[in-house]
């Protein structure tokens, strides 16, 4: 396929999927049971956290959460006790247990508290090319606080070399236009040049059958790879790609080998 009918086949599935509908079974729907911003992205942090693995099973787990949290996330995590944090210790997601939800609780506070909020800790080098930097900026910040090491696995790094797939989404969720009534488009200190498409076993396959992406690992440099050719396509808003490729591999089996 030449890259002038490639790029029109990606926008118009990209349109297709962009789709209120889409809100159905993905855990974005998760934050858009709120209007209040704090609300909307706190719900969605932890929510994209725990993005891996079966839908469904993301669904019923991003319930429990906000059910933890009596439905109020922006007060839970202000005005925690103790005792709340305790409430938490039966939660499990695969491997994200009450530990780390109680200590994510604790970390989002001091987020709030001492750093201006989720948006201010995403975007210390608001003019970047990339979010690289800035994820793990936000990463330092996150693990300031006393915590289990084993905890630490849950907020990705790409500077070590990860695609970190779930904090790219979360980003693609705040930043984006609202237009849709799909993302939210609350975040306005970055831009939607700097994104990344969240870069999982759909987008991934589906890229690689499209020749998109030649590396064979899920990584950073993968991702990178990806990026430019998203970004040659659309700089202003590349990740709006990810709708596409993710649709793709999802409903229609396209990254799948004949």
């Amino acid at each position: 396929m030449q890259s002038r009918d490639l790029k029109a086949f990606l926008d118009e599935k990209a349109t297709a999927y962009e789709k209120y509908t889409f809100l159905e079974d993905d855990p974005i729907s998760i934050p858009h049971q709120f209007s209040k911003k704090e609300d909307i992205e706190i719900s969605g942090f932890l929510v994209a956290t725990i993005a891996w693995g079966n839908r469904l099973s993301i669904l019923k787990s991003g319930k429990r959460m906000m059910e933890l949290m009596g439905n109020d996330p922006y007060h839970f995590v202000l005005n925690h006790t103790s005792k709340d944090l305790k409430t938490l210790s039966t939660f499990v997601h695969r491997t994200f247990n009450g530990i780390d939800f109680s200590y994510f609780v604790r970390a989002l506070q001091h987020i709030y508290l001492n750093h201006e909020g989720l948006e201010i800790a995403f975007s210390q080098n608001p003019k970047a090319e990339r979010m690289d930097e800035n994820i793990a900026h936000f990463k330092t910040l996150f693990f300031e606080l006393e915590h289990e090491k084993r905890t630490e696995k849950h907020v990705s790094d790409p500077l070590k070399g990860s695609a970190a797939k779930r904090i790219n989404m979360f980003l693609r969720w705040m930043v984006r236009s609202s237009k849709n009534e799909v993302d939210f488009g609350l975040w306005k200190r970055i831009n939607t040049a700097q994104l990344s498409c969240p870069l999982d076993i759909h987008t991934g396959n589906t890229a690689r059958r499209l020749g998109l992406l030649q590396r064979k690992q899920s990584d950073q440099k993968a991702l990178v790879e990806l990026d430019h050719q998203l970004r040659s396509f659309d700089p202003i808003d590349p990740v709006k790609y990810d709708f596409a490729l993710f649709g793709l591999g999802v409903y229609e089996n396209f990254g799948k080998r004949d």
